[in-house]
């Protein structure tokens, strides 16, 4: 099956043929055609399998059959991270080769101004966080009553993040009678719930198992003690001569202690998490992508949206408190149909998360333990606290969102 099959536009294929894009995943071959009808989507599939491009084309399409050449928004695509806009928009621009379709990107922890210039250039596309478009609507710079078409792109991690009210606020600034899609790798009750208030007889496409690992990437369990873990990242790296790692915890500040370890052994690591300006953030990215530093730490803010060709190594510092970000964390290694090798670090007291992740992936898995990194069995690790916090609390402190409790109330600004 080529894409030439799918009905999309002369010039669409062109630019794909020069892309090297021959034969259409299957979430693209599933969704390509519903979203060309018109219908609303909803969407599943795993990291990496394409799904920016399963929506990103049949807009594009549009846009070219359409007869009305005047630059208003049209498409409207949201994001939960900076990252994963960039990466939505330089999609877009790219399939978009020589159809004169104009793509903005706007998002918090930059200067607004040069995206209002954008903006004022005329706009057919907008990929825009929820915190930063809202900011644009509040003070008029912008007009959504022209949207023809909303995505939700990851909407599971826009609701994790607490946007559901930014979210709302958006949502009464649309079109009623508009086309709306949701793509994610991961479908929970949340996602479900939203879709039902405002999805029209939606298709439902899953071309896996919900919520489903990638089947490319190996998954390898270490159990180790916390106070080691730093010391078996370095050992693996240094030993194994990897040169590009990506390394995931829970909360900024292991983010930080982390990098700072590794450099002490010698393994050159670049921090990145929400606490970092967005030039920050980019300046690392950069530097992991070309070899510049071996490592690149970060919290799961970062784990949607980093799109780096050919990662082969994923190490999970710590288990994330939401079995869904596992799947998503793993997904960056193993895309495009490339192998990827997933490690994590479990401690004693992870062991309920490790459990929490097999229910969700269906899968079970067997912790090893590697020799000189054994773990201490004598030690007094208590494992199953008398009072267990709830997730949503563990993952709002992890997220810098207040103390013990979360604060659903207040959504985080991206």
């Amino acid at each position: 099956m080529s894409f030439s099959t799918l009905g999309l536009h002369a010039d669409v294929l062109s630019v794909l043929d020069k892309l090297g894009y021959h034969t259409p995943t299957p979430i693209q071959l599933a969704a390509i055609p519903d979203v060309l009808a018109g219908h609303d989507v909803m969407a599943g599939a795993q990291t990496g399998t394409g799904k920016t491009a399963a929506f990103a084309l049949p807009l594009i399409q549009r846009h070219l059959e359409r007869q009305d050449t005047e630059k208003v928004i049209r498409v409207l695509v949201l994001t939960p991270t900076r990252e994963l806009a960039q990466q939505v928009h330089k999609s877009f621009v790219t399939y978009s080769q020589g159809a004169g379709l104009n793509a903005v990107v706007a998002y918090g922890g930059a200067s607004i101004n040069p995206q209002i210039e954008a903006l004022n250039a005329g706009c057919d596309v907008l990929v825009a966080t929820p915190g930063r478009l809202l900011e644009l609507a509040m003070k008029q710079l912008i007009d959504l009553s022209t949207v023809q078409t909303l995505v939700l792109d990851e909407a599971d991690r826009m609701l994790d993040m607490g946007f559901i009210i930014d979210i709302e606020r958006i949502l009464k600034r649309l079109p009623d009678t508009r086309q709306t899609l949701f793509f994610s790798a991961t479908f929970n009750d949340e996602v479900f719930a939203l879709s039902k208030t405002i999805l029209t007889q939606p298709k439902l496409i899953e071309v896996s198992g919900r919520n489903a690992t990638a089947t490319q990437v190996e998954q390898r369990i270490y159990e180790v003690d916390n106070k080691r873990k730093a010391a078996l990242i370095a050992y693996l790296i240094g030993s194994k001569n990897w040169q590009q790692v990506l390394i995931f915890t829970r909360t900024k500040q292991a983010v930080d202690e982390l990098a700072k370890e590794l450099g002490k052994d010698g393994i050159k690591a670049a921090a990145v998490h929400g606490d970092k300006s967005q030039g920050a953030r980019d300046r690392g990215l950069e530097e992991f992508k070309t070899g510049q530093v071996r490592a690149l730490v970060a919290t799961d803010v970062a784990a949607r949206g980093l799109d780096i060709e050919q990662l082969q190594y994923v190490i999970n510092y710590e288990l994330p408190y939401n079995a869904e970000d596992y799947i998503h964390r793993i997904g960056r290694t193993g895309r495009a149909g490339q192998t990827g090798l997933a490690i994590s670090l479990v401690s004693a007291k992870e062991k309920y998360l490790l459990a929490d992740i097999e229910k969700l992936a269906g899968e079970h898995f067997v912790p090893q333990w590697l020799e000189g990194f054994e773990p201490n069995l004598m030690a007094q690790e208590d494992t199953s606290p008398k009072r267990k916090p709830s997730k949503k609390s563990l993952r709002a402190k992890a997220l810098g969102q207040g103390g013990g409790k979360a604060k659903s109330a207040k959504p985080r600004r991206r």
